[in-house]
């Protein structure tokens, strides 16, 4: 290689460097690889994710389906924080099936209340739940424009986040298309207090998934998918 031409290659290689990366970041990428106990996620608390999950609550993926396996009252959460993103996955829930996708949440408190939870439910979980208590529902604030849930059927969620613009399909329907800036509603917290309304949630934070099901009914995962599309930050798993 002629000087010259080298002196050029090696001043384009941060730039190759980084388009690299963005490129890596922003393709679509497993969340559960692998099968066993998931890398990169830890068992939380159902209420407070900065604390433990029960002593006998576990999460295995297994021929590409990820169950819990033990008790229930927890949430599967994400080391890796996400900001904008989309996301596709399939989940099957039993008849007293409960469960949902924690988004954008921190590692303390409650998703639902401190993040965002996109609900999974079956109605036979409580049959006095609210429209925004059930699945497609971002948990006590807003409620799926139908209610398009198959129950005990495999299930399909798309869902994007780009800033404050999310929206979320549900087996092919468009169930959400909101701007979070504008939902300034109160929200009650399990205690009765008020949580943050939407538009105050964190714009970046963690993944989850739910186990709240009664009766042995726990939620399974398929098929999960996500595509980074922050600006910055490594690699998606």
């Amino acid at each position: 290689m002629r000087p010259a031409s080298l002196i050029l290659a090696l001043a384009l290689l941060p730039w190759l460097t980084a388009c690299t990366s963005l490129v890596t970041r922003h393709a679509w990428q497993p969340l559960f690889p692998q099968d066993g106990p998931p890398t990169g996620w830890s068992i939380r608390a159902w209420n407070d994710v900065s604390q433990p999950g029960p002593a006998g609550a576990a999460w295995e993926a297994r021929d590409g389906v990820l169950t819990s396996t033990g008790d229930r009252g927890c949430w599967l959460m994400s080391e890796r924080e996400y900001g904008d993103f989309e996301m596709e996955f399939e989940f099957r829930l039993g008849e007293r099936g409960n469960s949902g996708l924690a988004i954008r949440a921190p590692m303390a408190g409650d998703p639902a209340f401190d993040g965002l939870e996109l609900q999974m439910a079956d109605l036979r979980y409580n049959p006095e739940a609210k429209p925004s208590e059930l699945t497609g529902g971002l948990y006590r604030a807003v409620a799926p424009r139908q209610q398009v849930y198959k129950p005990t059927e495999w299930n399909h969620y798309e869902l994007s986040l780009r800033g404050t613009r999310l929206r979320a399909r549900l087996n092919g329907t468009l169930i959400h298309d909101l701007d979070l800036a504008e939902q300034t509603g109160t929200v009650k917290r399990h205690d009765g207090t008020d949580a943050p309304p939407l538009r105050d949630r964190p714009q970046r934070g963690h993944l989850g998934f739910q186990e709240l099901s009664r009766d042995g009914a726990h939620v399974r995962i398929r098929n999960a998918f996500i595509r980074d599309l922050s600006p910055a930050g490594p690699p998606s798993p």
